[in-house]
């Protein structure tokens, strides 16, 4: 037999920038105005955009665009989320894949495969169980009244106002939302649009595309392979469990992928420098020599959402402080991690006050190590910069944090400036 080839170490700063360039950030910004034809290169490299009802600074689903191509129009996303025309066909559909997120309409069928676990919509099944027939009254409704809210069929299927479907009986208005929910996870339902950030409800068949709806079907193997393949490549560099978080994937069926996909020669495994597990890529994988640039991070960033990869990878230890009581948080509310020249340097407490015109930030705080003054200087741009894109008319720092004096004296000098 031939002996199997020998596993590559790589140490973990090539790691690292191997994971970058993944996910786009050994890329040049754009140099003119942001196209369709740059959301789906990034898309093609990161596969999904989680989506988060939280919006504190800026939806969740937004900013990793922001994050790698600069400024753009956020109407770019929303026309290819949600809406569709035959000049421009929509590109993405909701699905839950890490979390709840927007997806290349493609991959659609490789989530509804079998391949990926149940998530906490199973619960509903014994409502299901218990009453049949409001999932037929919810999918009747929307079928004849869609798109539509959760509060709309509420009113439609749960309580006396009208219009109702034909036939339709009376249920508790909270079982119907989380029916609604529940079909939303088995795929039975789907987004067909958003009204100021609420889901309206609709048929797959009226929302995804007649070559997706016509493709045949993936067994669950292929689903899998095809998933864990993304993972891998949106990765750079990552253990079978980073693998398995990407699309939430069961353990068992995430494993026979990879060992699939290894022994096929589409996966190759290696060894990293201090990490405890072994690691896997795609063969010829881009490791750049070096990363440059600047990014703030959203929390829900592919590159920073597994808490543990993050700080295996950066030494950057970073948790989300939102449901911690105000006198407990470390860093604040809603913190952005900064990303300078391929490590994490900092991070920032960021808050849009639409009402004042002002993008806020309670607190700033350099990590150890960082260079000071050039940390500070690129941390101003990067917020003027994000303010701007949010229609702001400038920033405001507060006083939490270490970087917090030098930071709000560079802002200054920037404003002074414009």
């Amino acid at each position: 037999m031939t002996p199997p080839p020998a596993v590559e170490t790589i140490g973990a700063a090539a790691a690292r920038r191997a994971v970058l360039a993944a996910q786009g950030f050994a890329d040049p910004r754009p140099a003119g105005p942001v196209t369709r034809r740059h959301l789906l290169r990034t898309l093609d490299r990161i596969r999904l955009l989680q989506l988060d009802s939280v919006n504190v600074a800026v939806r969740a689903h937004y900013m990793p665009l922001y994050s790698r191509l600069g400024p753009y129009p956020r109407e770019l996303v929303d026309d290819a989320a949600w809406s569709h025309s035959a000049r421009r066909p929509r590109l993405l559909a909701e699905y839950w894949a890490h979390e709840a997120s927007l997806l290349p309409v493609e991959d659609w069928p490789l989530l509804r495969a079998g391949a990926k676990r149940d998530g906490w919509w199973r619960h509903y099944g014994a409502l299901v169980e218990r009453h049949p027939g409001l999932v037929d009254d919810v999918l009747a409704a929307v079928k004849e009244l869609g798109p539509i809210g959760a509060g709309a069929l509420e009113t439609a299927v749960g309580g006396p106002a009208r219009p109702r479907p034909p036939g339709a009986s009376w249920w508790e208005r909270s079982d119907v939302k989380r029916i609604c929910e529940y079909l939303f996870g088995i795929g039975a339902l789907t987004t067909g649009t958003r009204r100021h950030f609420q889901r309206l409800y609709d048929l797959p068949e009226r929302v995804l595309p007649p070559h997706v709806l016509a493709a045949p079907a993936p067994s669950q193997e292929e689903a899998a392979r095809a998933l864990v393949l993304r993972s891998a490549s949106a990765l750079g560099v990552a253990t079978e469990t980073d693998i398995r978080d990407y699309y939430r994937l069961a353990p068992a069926t995430n494993s026979a992928a990879l060992l699939a996909l290894v022994e096929a020669g589409e996966l190759e495994p290696v060894e990293v420098r201090g990490w405890a597990r072994p690691g896997y890529r795609v063969p010829g994988a881009r490791l750049p020599r070096r990363i440059t640039g600047r990014a703030l991070l959203s929390p829900f960033d592919p590159l920073i959402w597994e808490r543990s990869r993050t700080e295996r990878i950066f030494g950057f230890r970073y948790r989300i402080e939102i449901y911690v009581p105000e006198p407990k948080r470390e860093y604040g509310y809603y913190v952005f991690p900064f990303l300078l020249d391929g490590e994490l340097v900092a991070r920032v407490d960021i808050k849009a006050d639409r009402r004042a015109g002002v993008l806020r930030v309670p607190g700033a705080f350099a990590e150890p190590g960082a260079d000071l003054p050039r940390v500070t200087a690129e941390l101003a741009g990067a917020l003027r910069e994000m303010a701007d894109w949010l229609e702001l008319d400038g920033v405001v720092t507060g006083d939490r944090g270490d970087l917090a004096a030098p930071l709000a004296s560079a802002v200054h000098a920037s404003h002074s400036l414009t």
